[in-house]
């Protein structure tokens, strides 16, 4: 039985995707909802139906429907299916919930791309204009608790044939850009490199300056839970 919030003039909305800074995002609503006593709600979007997730997606919404029932959110809005823009959706669920706070991660769109379409930010100061906006950056930190990892540095991706090849100095073929924490105790260049790919957080393993794969990696099951 969820406990009745002592104030019902203020609402929050946590707007996550998958990767790992999801569970962060979820963390600092739940942090501000619990300050004002106020109702939580968490909201993800998927253009595809739910039952064709794939496993790693499934497992980040489980995740989700978890930290939901730890934090006694009201409810896990789940939009799957839906073709129209992101911030429409959003300024509906916020609408109909009566949303006051609104948390976003912070996008991966280039310059470019919020020039061509308009970013999500704009859209949602369009759609709803009386709403409070929390952007969060991506976290520059890896919950480590066995000092595993060196203090994170940024660093950039560039293609080397079929891999991509760590390098920290910005060129004109950088493909992505994001944080290398680096092994302790290798004198080489392995550990993960972290940065955003399609607004999805992502943790990549590398070895010896080369990344083989751009699948997620999970090196913790509690990454990014630093906002606790």
């Amino acid at each position: 039985m969820k406990k009745i919030k002592g104030r019902m003039d203020e609402s929050i909305l946590v707007c996550v995707y998958y990767g790992p800074n999801g569970e962060r995002l979820i963390q600092r609503g739940c942090k501000i909802a619990h300050m004002l006593d106020c109702p939580l709600y968490i909201l993800t979007i998927d253009p595809k139906p739910f039952d064709e997730l794939d496993a790693e997606k499934s497992h980040y919404i489980t995740r989700w429907k978890q930290l939901a029932e730890e934090h006694s959110a009201d409810a896990l809005i789940i939009k799957d299916d839906e073709k129209r823009p992101v911030s429409k959706v959003i300024a509906e669920v916020a609408r109909e919930k009566g949303i006051t706070q609104i948390i976003l991660g912070q996008t991966a769109q280039s310059r470019w791309e919020q020039i061509a379409k308009g970013s999500i930010i704009n859209s949602l100061l369009r759609e709803v204009p009386f709403v409070d906006l929390h952007i969060i950056s991506v976290s520059r930190s890896l919950k480590d608790q066995e000092g595993q990892f060196e203090k994170g540095v940024r660093a950039y991706l560039v293609k080397d044939g079929e891999n991509y090849r760590i390098i920290f100095k910005h060129t004109k073929d950088v493909v992505f850009e994001g944080i290398f924490f680096k092994d302790y105790g290798t004198d080489f260049n392995n550990g993960v490199f972290k940065f955003m790919k399609d607004m999805e957080t992502l943790q990549v393993q590398v070895t010896d300056d080369i990344i083989k794969d751009l699948t997620n990696v999970d090196i913790n099951p509690d990454l990014d839970n630093d906002d606790q």
